[in-house]
Formats: structure tokens, sequence, C-alpha cells
């Protein structure tokens, strides 16, 4: 009878331990870019595995997809993008993988930055240089991943409460930091027009010879211009971007008396060994690199 009852325990047991395991779920999910996956993964946890498709120190907008890629895509759950025209090559991509789904796009509900380009009004994509709007990413996220699996909704929410508080934490060490800094020496030149949303968000004024796109290219006249606005508005300082060619703001720099202030990476992660192999360690060395040129 004991015997009896013993092996029936066990029986149970495996099945509810079969059951357990068949509820658990790990989603495929695909991200856009370094910056994207990072946040992603910090959401989703134990219950994702994240794959970017722009890779480590790459540059977004000058990314080709391969087979690979699609290859990536179509056996995806979920494939996240920021948008506001970001990834122009996500749609080709899309149809190329057979992926049946919509991509998610987590800057829905961020307020749009929009500036003037070669005479056409555009819509600035790099959301993600204000730590604020990042917490409207963690929710859109949140939502998505959820939806995909119900069964882990509460470690995402529990994930996404735990990381939105440590953005929400970056975002006020960026205000405070930023507003030590005398007003009228919060200006700076960099490659291309990528951190308008900081500048926005922490009272910032960025000067740059390229527009959003780092594919478009700079005129000689406005180039001059440019150099002209440096010295007008006495700009000491400039910076390079991690993913971009350094070459013509280093020669706009020795144009104007401009010193280096050092290397940012506003589209890209850097290595594992580097200054910035996550979301947060990246905006932080950017806002300490940033006040410590705007203050020398």
């Amino acid at each position: 009878m004991i015997k009896q009852l013993f092996g029936s325990l066990v029986a149970v047991s495996a099945l509810l331990g079969a059951a357990s395991l068949a509820e658990a779920r790990t989603l495929n999910v695909v991200a856009s870019f370094g910056v994207l996956a990072d946040v992603v993964k910090n959401v989703g946890g134990d219950n994702v595995n994240v794959v970017s498709l722009v890779p480590t120190g790459g540059d977004p907008h000058e990314f080709e997809p391969t087979p690979a890629d699609a290859r990536n895509l179509s056996g995806a759950d979920l494939v996240f993008v920021s948008g506001f025209g970001f990834e122009g090559w996500i749609d080709r991509l899309v149809g190329a993988s057979g992926y049946k789904g919509e991509p998610v796009v987590v800057s829905d509900g961020i307020a749009a930055r929009q500036m003037e380009e070669d005479g056409e009004t555009v819509t600035d994509p790099h959301v993600w240089n204000s730590a604020a709007n990042v917490g409207i990413w963690i929710a859109n996220i949140e939502k998505a991943l959820a939806e995909a699996d119900p069964e882990d909704s509460a470690a995402f929410r529990a994930n996404a409460e735990r990381y939105g508080k440590e953005v929400a934490d970056l975002d006020a060490y960026a205000k405070k930091a930023v507003a030590a800094v005398p007003e009228d020496r919060r200006k700076v030149l960099t490659s291309h027009d990528a951190l308008g949303y900081f500048g926005r968000e922490y009272g910032v004024t960025f000067l740059s010879p390229v527009g959003i796109s780092t594919e478009a290219e700079a005129s000689a006249g406005d180039v001059a211009q440019l150099i002209d606005q440096i010295k007008a508005e006495q700009v000491k300082v400039y910076f390079f971007e991690s993913s971009n060619d350094s070459r013509l703001v280093r020669q706009i720099a020795d144009a104007t008396g401009a010193e280096p202030g050092g290397e940012l990476y506003v589209e890209a992660l850097s290595p594992a060994d580097g200054p910035a192999p996550t979301y947060l360690t990246m905006f932080k060395h950017n806002v300490d690199l940033l006040v410590a040129g705007m203050t020398k």
C-alpha cells in the first residue's frame, strides 16, 4: 500500500513538473540595435533571449542587413524597434525574412523632437539620449512581453519596476549634474545631430556639421557657417562619437580652437570591457564626459 502511494505521488509530481516546464517559456526576441537590446534584456530578464541586429559598435544609420539577420527575424517571437524612422532598413528586412508580426515600436508615446534639415521638417529619432524617454520604452517593452508571454507577466512587471527606477535615478543625476554648469557654457560641438533630446531635457546646446543621419554630407558652405557660429558663440569643447567618422568634427575644431572632450557613445554601446557596455553605463559616461568638458 505504501509502495503504491509513493508511486502515485512520484507520478503526480512528475506530471506537475512537466506541466510547469510546458508553461515556462523563453521568448526569442530581436532588437534593432544594441542600446535597445540592452533595455529589452533588462525588462525580459531570464525569460528572453535577445539578439541585436546592429553589431556592437556599428553605425545603425549605415547598417546593411544580411541573410543571417533575416533568419533571426523569421524565428523571432517579437521584434523591437525604436521607431521615428531610425531603422530605415527594417521594413525591407521584415519583408525578406517572412516574419509574420508587426515590429513593436518602443518610442510610441514619446513627444517627438522636430527639426529643420535641408529645408524640410524631419523627426529626430535619437530618443534614448533622454533617460526620461527610456522610461516610456520600458513601459512599452513590458506590455509587449506580457502580451506574448502572460505566464511571466509578473516577472516582467517586477523587472520593469526595478530597472525603471534605475533609469529614473539616472535622469535625476543628469539634471543635477548639468544644472551645476553655468548656462553660458552649456554649448558643445559633436559629430552629428544625435543629442537633441539630451539637449532638450537637460539644457545643453549641441552644434554639429551633419544632421540626424551620419549618411548625410555637410557642404563646404554649411561647414563655414558652423565655424563662424562656433566662434561667435565661443564654443570651447568638441566631442566625437564612437560609431562615427570623427575627421570632419576634428577639422572644424582645429579651425575654431575648440578643445577635445573625449568620445561619446550616442548610438552604440561599447564592448564589454569598454566604458559603456550597457545603457545605464553609456548614459552616465556621456553625462560625466559632457559636464567635465563644459566646465574645464
